[in-house]
């Protein structure tokens, strides 16, 4: 069924476990996932990213994710994952997207306030929830190396403030990790993650998800992280099973990368504790 992320949030926190956000590029990809969440009797958030808009179209990943919600037998939001300007982010929602997440993460505090205000703004009265960042999630190798990521934390004071002022569902947060893949595993900040819980009731999420470690992920997700990212571990994993598979033609190298796809889904369902629909 598709929904926006307001229930599973709720339940989310109550349950003190993490939903996974899978983001697709194609059609395999998210009818993995999909596919993935029915036999699990979890509920999933399925993003697609503006940055990956040269893979496929904003028309097309909205046909795609509509289309296997609305089949699912379990709660998926079609999500619009680092949304970077209003007219994409409008466009999206216009399309059926009912999740959106607007990322102001690099501008200055005044100005994140009030790229969000507008987007809620617009969502709000369709019926689409809204997901901001507060402090800033980078890229990078080495996400202890400054010189290479930009990551920048959250402070612990502008959020009950970012909060109230833009009224969004959800708040992304900076704790030490970053997009991509890393030498060596994060080390996250979880006082930084438990004074930022303690302090507002909008559910947490964590982008960079990826190759953070099993452990750090499931202190995040019983933690208070609602919503945790992954990108990178899909990939890396289908690009590992089709080197070591030794497929002899493409529908092969389809086969084996949506099975490896669909592992990391099963593995990550079971590191973030996600309940079961009642």
């Amino acid at each position: 069924m598709l929904v926006n992320t307001k229930e599973m949030f709720e339940q989310a926190r109550k349950g003190n476990y993490g939903i996974p956000a899978t983001n697709f590029i194609d059609l395999d990809s998210a009818r993995t996932f999909v596919a993935v969440a029915q036999e699990q009797n979890k509920p999933l958030i399925l993003p697609f990213a503006q940055a990956h808009k040269e893979y496929i179209s904003l028309e097309e990943a909205a046909l795609i994710g509509k289309y296997l919600a609305e089949k699912a037998n379990v709660p998926v939001a079609l999500h619009l994952d680092h949304g970077e300007d209003f007219e994409f982010i409008k466009q999206a929602i216009d399309l059926g997207f009912t999740s959106v997440m607007i990322d102001a993460s690099k501008e200055s505090l005044a100005d994140n306030i009030a790229i969000t205000k507008k987007v809620v703004a617009y969502a709000h009265p369709r019926n689409v929830t809204v997901e901001a960042e507060l402090g800033h999630v980078g890229a990078g190798t080495n996400y202890e190396n400054h010189e290479v990521t930009d990551s920048i934390y959250t402070e612990v004071a502008d959020v009950v403030h970012f909060v109230e002022e833009t009224q969004v569902d959800s708040l992304a947060i900076s704790i030490g990790t970053a997009h991509g893949a890393y030498k060596g595993t994060p080390v996250l900040n979880f006082q930084r993650l438990k004074e930022i819980r303690e302090m507002t009731k909008v559910p947490l999420v964590l982008h960079g998800g990826s190759s953070s470690g099993e452990d750090n992920l499931n202190k995040c997700a019983i933690g208070g992280i609602s919503k945790i990212n992954i990108f990178t571990d899909f990939l890396q994993a289908a690009y590992q099973t089709i080197e070591s598979g030794d497929p002899q033609d493409y529908i092969q190298i389809k086969n084996l990368a949506n099975q490896a796809m669909a592992d990391v889904l099963r593995k990550y369902y079971r590191v973030f504790e996600t309940a079961s629909i009642n």
